[in-house]
């Protein structure tokens, strides 16, 4: 793969507005128990946790969910650490499409997640690209640019 990348996109674990929303109400919670209790000594350990909690959004703000690349001939989805490198042939590919990834309003991030014969990776966002291939199995891979994931999908298949 020393080819030059037609499209990058990194996804970041800590970036997803439900979960960072539920860490940052959860701080909060802590911070104004230990405030309307500071004269308790088990307060202080309230304090600790809403600061460490703070600390973890920051940090998961850095970490890279996966890695969407686009090369001439393929699709690479790249996680992160133990996970597997996912390589989607174009020559298997039969159609590309943007679609909304779920009816849902609160979605967990996902890699190579197996579910009724569709093969999901999503961080956050609305929409995917729909990618099905000859054997009729979907991939959906969720996007922050899906129009241009999709783009740059479909000229690939017109080569």
């Amino acid at each position: 793969m020393k080819e030059k990348a037609l499209f990058v996109e990194k996804q970041f674990l800590g970036l997803n507005r439900n979960w960072l929303l539920t860490r940052l109400v959860l701080a909060i919670f802590c911070f104004v128990i230990y405030y309307f209790d500071a004269d308790q000594n088990n307060a202080d350990i309230l304090l600790v946790v809403g600061i460490s909690i703070l600390i973890i959004s920051i940090i998961l703000t850095f970490i890279i969910h996966y890695k969407t690349l686009v090369f001439e001939n393929c699709v690479v989805l790249d996680g992160f650490w133990t996970t597997r490198r996912i390589k989607i042939d174009f020559g298997s590919v039969q159609s590309v499409e943007k679609a909304q990834y779920s009816n849902f309003l609160l979605n967990n991030p996902v890699y190579n997640l197996h579910k009724k014969g569709t093969i999901r990776f999503y961080t956050r966002g609305k929409y995917a690209a729909k990618l099905t291939d000859k054997d009729g199995l979907i991939y959906m891979i969720g996007s922050q640019q899906p129009d241009e994931l999709v783009r740059v999908i479909k000229e690939q298949l017109k080569n």
